[in-house]
């Protein structure tokens, strides 16, 4: 008998790696179209807009103006102005929201009574629209017809009606009261993310080495959310320093621009003005400066995390 020698079969080639990048860049476009078009182009566009004297009408020439528009920005008192109170509710508004939504999720973190039912309440504030918000707590705090006059009014805490939104001494901080209850939902959520990711057995273990409850929070809890508060925190300062629709609704910026956001001021100047590379300009600037505001803010509370 003699055996039979059959050809070995072919191996199959593997698909290279230049293919798997075509198919990987083909299915990553469909999610990156949309984000380049909506965007990333719309930001090119209005970062290029602030070097230009663009103005709204119909075959209006557009020329390039170089930094003149950053440049008249410098001497604006109006615009820094804005700038102040921007910075003042920002600020006010992420502390105050981050202590009242920390206290919250602490609070829902327990083994309280009905506790899916009072989660399930905390988040109503976050699911309305803002507009619908701003004008939920127009009707509240109107100085004749609101509620909070007519408590305040039958406890004998004030003789006569309070005009908070139409006021200089408590507009603004009657706009912040509002941004507080408005992003404190998202704030207590995150935060009663990261206390439930916490082990229990750090505190099973400081309990039996007689730590008590603040020196639990002090030691274990804040230490074991630092992460999670940085991230909250950075996102918070963006928001509430880009806030318009709120602010907009309850007071259009008044009264006598004390309740001007930067927002609003670049708004009216685009949209009442009609001076489109001035605002983008505004913009250009407060870009730049959340930017550099969040580096530093991030680094140190990186560096101290390290």
């Amino acid at each position: 008998m003699t055996a039979t020698l059959t050809a070995p079969a072919p191996l199959k080639k593997k698909p290279g790696k230049p293919k798997q990048n075509r198919e990987a860049i083909l299915l990553f476009l469909p999610a990156l179209l949309p984000v380049l078009i909506l965007s990333v182009y719309p930001l090119i566009r209005g970062i290029a807009l602030g070097f230009t004297d663009a103005r709204a009408g119909l075959h209006v020439q557009t020329n390039f103006v170089g930094f003149e528009n950053f440049s008249k920005l410098l001497h604006n008192n109006l615009f820094w102005d804005s700038f102040r109170i921007g910075v003042i509710w920002t600020l006010s508004v992420t502390i105050l929201q981050f202590v009242a939504a920390l206290g919250l999720a602490l609070l829902l973190n327990t083994d309280l009574k009905f506790r899916g039912v009072a989660r399930t309440l905390a988040l109503i504030p976050w699911a309305m629209p803002p507009v619908v918000v701003a004008i939920m707590w127009r009707l509240l705090l109107h100085p004749t017809n609101g509620p909070v006059n007519e408590i305040l009014q039958k406890l004998h805490l004030t003789d006569h009606p309070i005009n908070f939104l139409g006021d200089f001494s408590t507009a603004l901080p009657a706009v912040i009261v509002v941004g507080i209850w408005v992003g404190m939902p998202m704030t207590t959520v995150t935060l009663l993310a990261g206390l439930q990711s916490i082990d229990r057995t750090l505190y099973e273990a400081a309990a039996v080495d007689g730590a008590g409850a603040w020196s639990q929070f002090w030691n274990i809890t804040l230490p074991q959310l630092r992460t999670v508060i940085v991230a909250i925190t950075s996102l918070d300062m963006i928001w509430n320093f880009n806030s318009f629709g709120l602010v907009y609704v309850l007071t259009a910026g008044g009264p006598g621009g004390k309740t001007m956001l930067p927002m609003l001021f670049a708004y009216n100047e685009a949209f009442r003005y009609g001076n489109f590379g001035m605002a983008a300009a505004m913009g250009d600037v407060m870009v730049v400066i959340i930017i550099v505001f969040l580096f530093f803010y991030l680094r140190n509370r990186l560096r101290s995390e390290a």
